[in-house]
């Protein structure tokens, strides 16, 4: 039987998940902030419960899945592991924090547990993952129409209404972007986390008037291997600031727990 999974948040991604996913796939409980649980519970599916506290969860919960921001990662991710419970995330670019990083790395290894970062908005994930200790160059680049840029620290140095050519509002390392840009931060740590790390990867966040919505691409080589990838992924309904494909890395993390095929 499998154990029980639960849920940290209940944005526009946790509510996709929870309306998708398979009662079957073991999805029981979702963690909210104080004083939200009764709100909350009027709007899940049956079966589904909300919680506060971390003391709250199933004694039996096997793993916690996080689709509620960096500060989740933060404040939640080193107790959940410590607790013998393994974490998956979607906010990856908390671990732009080398400091955090190394806290969950540890509280996993002492625990024997497992901190997972999901793919999210970006494919090819897991070809960068299978060949990244081979890998000698990673690249990564991000083009969005000049106003998508708008409330990043791209406006404070560009005039973005004034951009009529592809121009880059910023180029350096990942690490450097996951801090600088946090909106962009988890699909830059989640390719710097597959491939030759943060410091190693090479980002540019394009301002492209021609842009149809956001594009990732990435580009790795070395070992013989030459990587390229593009995702263009379509935007939740709900919230046109969300990657769709973000709510389907969870669902896919979900579906992968139920007995069968897996992909």
């Amino acid at each position: 039987m499998m154990r029980p999974v639960a849920l940290i948040g209940y944005g526009a991604i946790a509510q996709e998940v929870c309306a998708l996913a398979d009662p079957a796939w073991g999805l029981q409980q979702v963690l909210v902030r104080p004083g939200k649980a009764d709100a909350v519970q009027a709007s899940l599916p049956h079966g589904i419960h909300a919680i506060e506290t971390l003391d709250a969860l199933h004694p039996d919960t096997g793993m916690v899945i996080e689709c509620a921001g960096h500060g989740a990662v933060h404040d939640y991710g080193a107790d959940i592991l410590s607790r013998g419970i393994d974490l998956a995330i979607v906010s990856s670019g908390a671990l732009a924090d080398a400091r955090l990083e190394d806290r969950l790395r540890q509280s996993a290894v002492e625990a024997g547990t497992r901190l997972r970062v999901l793919s999210g908005a970006i494919g090819g994930i897991d070809a960068l993952a299978a060949a990244g200790a081979a890998l000698e160059n990673v690249s990564y680049i991000a083009r969005k129409p000049p106003m998508s840029w708008s409330g990043s620290p791209a406006e404070q140095t560009h005039d973005l209404a004034g951009i009529h050519t592809e121009t880059a509002v910023f180029e350096g390392t990942a690490r450097e972007a996951a801090l600088q840009f946090p909106k962009n931060a988890n699909v830059v740590a989640t390719v710097a986390l597959a491939g030759v790390g943060f410091d190693r990867t090479t980002v540019a966040l394009m301002a492209d008037p021609q842009a149809q919505g956001n594009t990732h691409e990435i580009t790795a080589t070395g070992g013989g291997y030459d990587l390229r990838y593009a995702t263009k992924g379509a935007a939740l309904k709900s919230n046109p600031k969300t990657s769709a494909l973000t709510a389907q890395s969870i669902l896919q993390a979900l579906r992968g727990r139920a007995p069968g095929i897996v992909v």
